[in-house]
């Protein structure tokens, strides 16, 4: 029934590995139930804080998303609303554009809508498949270092300074729990205990209790149990809000187009990009760079989106901390099936959830990052048209902290490269269509 069902081969595949695996992506991507609730208080009103409709429809949109992967992508891949795409619905599309969040809600429903026919289609599989073979690892190493970094930012060890970036105090605060959850879980890991990130995440958790970490020139805890569970809020204010009324004028009906469509950017290539590097991790890909069910997984992804607009929040995709539960060792469906379950759990003890702290999620994170670095070996270093378009691939993600500009930018600088080098030959019509696309969307959005 579980090979059935969420692709689990009892061969090769142990249940309670698939378990911790799935716990430890859960805890990897539980901030999201505290960091989409407060970007959404903006707005105020409906989406203010106190209301609490963000907190559950960001719950019920993970639970669905993550179950359509679990039975449709059988995959052991997680999904939520997503960073970066919830800033721009936000501060783009309503604060800056003037627009209101039911307009901008419209806009994500629309988006679903039109992944689901690309993907029956199977055009999203095509776009995939167009990506040459040493960029595909590229897109696998380059996630691994935006992993790692957004566990050193989220734990201060990284801050910004006058060189954009800096080191932060080590020695004190989130910082310090984060340096020594990295020791601890990297030791867990090296001598292979099962369930070593998992464990490395809660006892981080654990010694954060402890009131030694110099806060504010005073010695404080880091973590924080401000409760054990609450009722549920409702999401009645802020489900199926769609409004079609400002698409009656021009301006409306081009503003609409404009945001569908960078959504549509965004969104397909984090997720391509996502699907691709974390396949790479967990062994979905084959020798020709192609990854398993990975059609099968955006269907699960254009469902999560569409039903997340119906609930009330913003472009639900699938999430990279995914690779957590890789690492731990998940490989089907069933993995997925837990972490919905988690979320569900979540709904009525979120404090107790949320009281995991970022120092001790961001270990796990690093050690990943490190894993998700293997594909590196497999670039060909000696063909520069070949390099250079994957080394500024995993340049972009990083140091721009977006996997979608890191791809889009990889595919522009591979084909042009290629074609100033007389090797025309190598570029594909899909190639030629999509570095067209994409420059086009740099100069005109």
């Amino acid at each position: 029934m579980l090979k059935k069902l969420f692709n689990f081969d009892p061969s090769t595949m142990k249940v309670r590995t698939e378990i911790l695996a799935g716990i430890t992506t859960f805890l990897t991507m539980a901030y999201i139930l505290a960091v989409n609730p407060g970007i959404f208080s903006t707005l105020g009103g409906e989406m203010s804080l106190e209301n609490g409709a963000v907190f559950t429809a960001t719950a019920l949109a993970a639970i669905i998303g993550t179950l359509a992967m679990a039975f449709i992508g059988k995959k052991p891949f997680g999904l939520a609303p997503g960073l970066g795409l919830n800033a721009f619905f936000v501060y783009t599309v309503c604060l800056t554009m003037g627009y209101s969040w039911q307009f901008a809600l419209t806009a994500v429903f629309i988006e679903g809508i039109i992944f689901i026919i690309l993907t029956l289609t199977k055009v999203r599989q095509l776009i995939v498949d167009a990506v040459p073979l040493n960029l595909k690892y590229a897109i696998g190493a380059g996630i691994g270092l935006f992993v790692a970094f957004i566990g050193l930012q989220n734990s201060g060890i990284i801050v910004d300074g006058p060189t954009l970036v800096t080191l932060g105090s080590v020695t004190e605060g989130t910082a310090l729990l984060a340096v020594i959850g990295i020791v601890v879980t990297g030791a867990l890991v090296l001598l292979k205990v099962p369930g070593g990130i998992l464990i490395g995440i809660l006892a981080t958790t654990f010694i954060g209790c402890i009131p030694m970490f110099r806060i504010d020139g005073t010695c404080q805890a880091v973590t924080h149990l401000s409760g054990v569970a609450g009722s549920v809020p409702g999401i009645s204010g802020i489900a199926c809000q769609f409004t079609w009324s400002e698409l009656t004028t021009t301006k409306g009906i081009l503003d609409m187009i404009v945001v569908v469509f960078t959504f549509l950017f965004i969104d397909m290539f984090d997720t391509m990009g996502t699907l691709i590097g974390v396949s790479e991790k967990a062994g979905f890909v084959d020798e020709k760079g192609n990854v398993d069910r990975i059609n099968q997984c955006f269907m699960a992804d254009a469902i999560a989106t569409t039903c997340g607009a119906a609930l009330g929040t913003s472009t639900t995709t699938t999430y990279v901390e995914s690779a957590a539960g890789v690492g731990a060792g998940g490989r089907s469906g069933l993995t997925a099936l837990v972490i919905a379950c988690c979320f569900a759990l979540a709904l009525p003890f979120a404090p107790l959830f949320l009281a995991i702290p970022a120092a001790a999620t961001a270990p796990a994170l690093v050690i990943v990052g490190m894993m998700m670095m293997a594909p590196v070996r497999k670039i060909d270093w000696d063909d520069y048209t070949e390099a250079l378009p994957a080394f500024i691939t995993m340049l972009v993600m990083a140091t721009a902290y977006s996997i979608s500009d890191g791809i889009l930018i990889g595919m522009i600088f591979y084909v042009v490269l290629n074609a100033c080098c007389n090797k025309c030959k190598k570029i594909t019509p899909t190639m030629w269509v999509l570095a067209a696309l994409f420059i086009a969307r740099y100069v005109f959005l």
